[in-house]
């Protein structure tokens, strides 16, 4: 009897927990359908004018789309050369063998407790730098690679796929050596393929990072059409009379790249993590 008490609170708890979390969703994607002024009086009901929001969004001189474009060409770059990077670093440090092998690790793990605020002047004195440096003027500010070059290597994703490698089979390294794969070899057709739920794990939370990335943008990107969806978003935020069913008609455009995104990884996204508990 007490344990079905217990299953019955275990119930109204999850079904609390569920409306809480997905009310926002709800909120957003129904405000989106109404005009500025029933947003305001705090409306739940559907109303029609989601395409005369669209329309004012794209009319409007914020230039969302081309925001649009430029966020999701930095995200995708930026998980792509992540996924290679940092997943290499976290294999090297268990694979490879060496004396200052742990202290490098420490070190690295160390650098998570440095704020980005102390680091935003060096890094805008160091990109700044680059534009007059022959080669290096494509990651100089008001750049896309500004903004991706620093995100490719996290101590948080080189510590991920590190715990991951850590249960990964040494057997089939060495299996490798001896049939003549090479060191790059072993890393792209064998380690990879073999930790696909990991790789979507990590791909979900870089790609939502890089997506919802606002600071360093804003610092790096100074040109309006530079400029990524937060940055925008933002924008119609500070305005003296905010229109907003144009705002959370952008917000659910931008929500839905990371939608989809998760939907289609969301077992392998689930596995990659739980794995890496287990690892």
């Amino acid at each position: 009897m007490s344990r079905k008490i217990g299953n019955v609170f275990q119930y109204i708890f999850l079904t609390i927990a569920s409306v809480v979390s997905v009310f926002p969703i709800f909120w957003m994607v129904i405000a989106s359908t109404n005009k500025s002024v029933d947003i305001t009086k705090g409306t739940l009901l559907p109303g029609g004018y989601f395409m005369e929001n669209l329309k004012t969004l794209l009319n409007s001189d914020l230039q969302y789309m081309n925001a649009f474009k430029n966020s999701l060409l930095i995200a995708v770059i930026t998980t792509a050369l992540a996924m290679i990077v940092s997943s290499a670093a976290g294999y090297a440090f268990v694979i490879y063998k060496s004396k200052g092998r742990e202290r490098v690790f420490t070190i690295v793990l160390l650098s998570m407790m440095v704020p980005f605020a102390a680091l935003m002047v060096p890094l805008f004195r160091l990109f700044s730098k680059f534009q007059h440096m022959g080669p290096l003027k494509v990651i100089a500010l008001n750049t896309p690679m500004a903004v991706i070059i620093i995100a490719i290597a996290t101590a948080f994703l080189i510590f991920f796929f590190r715990q991951n490698t850590q249960s990964f089979p040494k057997e089939l390294v060495e299996a490798a050596r001896i049939d003549g794969l090479g060191e790059f070899g072993i890393f792209f057709k064998v380690f990879m393929p073999t930790n696909k739920s990991v790789y979507a794990a990590a791909i979900v939370v870089t790609f939502m990072t890089s997506w919802n990335n606002y600071l360093w943008p804003l610092i790096a990107l100074q040109s309006p059409e530079k400029r990524t969806l937060p940055l925008v978003l933002a924008a119609m935020g500070s305005s003296y009379t905010p229109d907003y069913g144009m705002m959370m008609v952008a917000v659910v455009i931008a929500t839905i790249p990371m939608a989809v995104l998760f939907f289609i990884m969301q077992k392998q996204f689930v596995a990659g993590m739980t794995g890496s508990v287990k690892g």
